[in-house]
């Protein structure tokens, strides 16, 4: 079985979200933040769910403020932040660290799996992306200037596969 069905943040209210649950779909996890130059994606991030609606694909949002203090709202505030401005319905989880000791477990596997820029294993800015197969192998990192929907693609085939 995948290390990743074996991890469990935890969502906004502070209690566990078992990934176990997302067997068998297509996964897009995104650290997120409201004050960023690339907010205007969480719009395409919610197009990208709408357009995947009733297939195995989820997506989940964990906001962080390690970066140039983009996220300093409480997890109540960016949940209405993005369901206001945005109309987001998908999950958005614990706000977290992405790099660093303090690390949420979830980036320090997925940064484990896959390089970023030069091949680094750091993230670099908000809103970088990493999409999960439907057996919980992480198969490509984005970095934040890649639009969602450039990744729908990619998306369409992690569905279509058996």
């Amino acid at each position: 079985m995948s290390k990743f069905y074996e991890l469990c943040p935890k969502n906004a209210q502070g209690n566990p979200y078992p990934f176990d649950h997302l067997k068998n779909k297509v996964v897009l996890i995104v650290n997120v933040a409201s004050k960023c130059k690339y907010t205007p994606q969480y719009k395409d991030l919610e197009d990208l769910k709408i357009k995947f609606s009733g297939k195995p694909f989820q997506i989940l949002a964990f906001p962080c403020n390690q970066f140039g203090n983009e996220e300093p709202g409480t997890n109540e505030e960016i949940a209405e932040f993005c369901s206001i401005n945005y109309g987001v319905t998908f999950p958005i989880l614990d706000k977290v660290e992405v790099n660093g000791e303090n690390a949420d477990p979830v980036f320090k596997l997925l940064k484990s799996k896959t390089k970023g820029l030069f091949g680094f294993s750091r993230i670099k800015w908000n809103f970088e992306k990493f999409l999960i197969d439907k057996s919980g192998n992480v198969v490509k990192r984005y970095s934040s200037v890649v639009s969602p929907e450039a990744i729908g693609y990619k998306v369409e085939e992690l569905i279509q596969e058996e």
